[in-house]
């Protein structure tokens, strides 16, 4: 007997997140599931719209074997088979599921930036963001579930109560935050490590609230490109390109990073930092506001939506809130401000919007609601 949340997890993505119409083609990309229910669910419910499924199943194994052997001829022709799928496509929707999320750890730099360059970029960042109506999330496993620190049963129990949100509510809920990252200019963030600043006047602020990533909870922009200046050291790790980054520090000078180090990686995040003009310049920061979500488990998709955190964005700008920077490389880092992780402030204009992960003004406090709550 199936679960009945995977049923009701294929109906938030369908109709809530893609919104799929009769006659839709939708891409559903599938990594190491240890089990195909979802999938099955997906193609089920979107034949019943009338939609048109195409569904790949991948291996992380097998690419891992193809990013290690790759050379920038056979994966350009990888990129072209995807990036003409992906040109057919109405909707998106991924899912990854990893036995071992650090399966591509020994994948070489430059191997991992030839996938970059030919395949992720030309697929993902110039068609299938743009292009499609698109939502990515996880699956739970055993791997998550260590990486929570919880039982496989609690977090199945977790992720099925956060990914299935009332994401009603919380499109509701946004609305006056965004008001307000509308109207401001300039943005000032103190934390332990950091102290930044830097300008968001006239860039468009994206709500986000499961259009995009289950699960969701934050509101976007991106700084105008050359205003950041300061300090600002992230306290919550980082998976990327198959390595774990720890306590990255960037010094920005003009919105460019002129310093990056790390905990015993800094020579690899600065081979990323260089892949391109782009890769030094911010392109996002958004603020979390998923209170159900409250401690770092390596995963970014959840990580990012912790309540009271906020990420910035080396590399790609989205076009619904574009700064005009463009890049290969899109890497959310994520800073938790709130009392358990050090604290902090933000200031819009020179006003204080949020301490130590908790909003102040009036106006926002439905964005608080459930932050005292007990949470494992």
């Amino acid at each position: 007997m199936q679960d009945p949340r995977i049923d009701t997890l294929a109906r938030t993505l369908l109709d809530h997140s893609c919104r799929l119409q009769a006659g839709e083609k939708i891409l559903i990309e599938a990594f190491d599931l240890p089990d195909p229910a979802l999938v099955c669910a997906l193609v089920e419910l979107a034949a019943e719209r009338g939609g048109l499924p195409v569904v790949s199943c991948k291996s992380n194994s097998v690419l891992r074997s193809l990013y290690r052997r790759a050379t920038a001829e056979s994966m350009a022709l990888c990129g072209s088979i995807e990036r003409s799928r992906m040109q057919q496509m109405d909707c998106y929707v991924g899912i990854r599921g990893a036995a071992n999320s650090n399966g591509f750890a020994d994948v070489p730099a430059e191997q991992m930036d030839l996938y970059q360059q030919h395949w992720w970029h030309t697929v993902h960042s110039e068609i299938r963001v743009p292009d499609t109506r698109w939502v990515v999330l996880r699956y739970p496993t055993a791997s998550m579930a260590q990486s929570a620190k919880m039982s496989t049963e609690a977090f199945e129990d977790f992720f099925f109560d956060v990914c299935t949100a009332d994401y009603a509510r919380m499109a509701e809920d946004l609305k006056p935050l965004q008001a307000r990252m509308e109207a401001a200019d300039r943005v000032q963030i103190i934390a332990p490590g950091t102290d930044l600043s830097f300008s968001i006047k006239d860039i468009p602020v994206i709500p986000c609230s499961g259009g995009r990533n289950i699960p969701d909870g934050e509101c976007f922009t991106a700084p105008v490109r050359d205003s950041v200046n300061g300090t600002i050291t992230f306290n919550t790790q980082s998976l990327y390109q198959g390595t774990v980054f720890d306590a990255i520090r960037f010094t920005f000078a003009d919105g460019k990073i002129a310093a990056a180090e790390c905990g015993g990686e800094t020579e690899r995040l600065n081979a990323i930092l260089d892949a391109d003009e782009g890769a030094r310049y911010i392109g996002e920061w958004s603020l979390g506001t998923n209170n159900r979500v409250r401690h770092p488990m390596l995963d970014t998709l959840f990580d990012e939506k912790i309540g009271g955190s906020f990420h910035l964005t080396p590399g790609q700008a989205y076009d619904e809130a574009d700064n005009g920077n463009r890049s290969r490389i899109h890497w959310d880092l994520v800073l938790i401000q709130t009392p358990a992780y050090g604290g902090g402030e933000i200031h819009f204009d020179g006003e204080l919007v949020r301490k130590d992960g908790r909003f102040l003004p009036e106006d926002l406090q439905p964005l608080n609601h459930g932050l005292d709550e007990s949470v494992s």
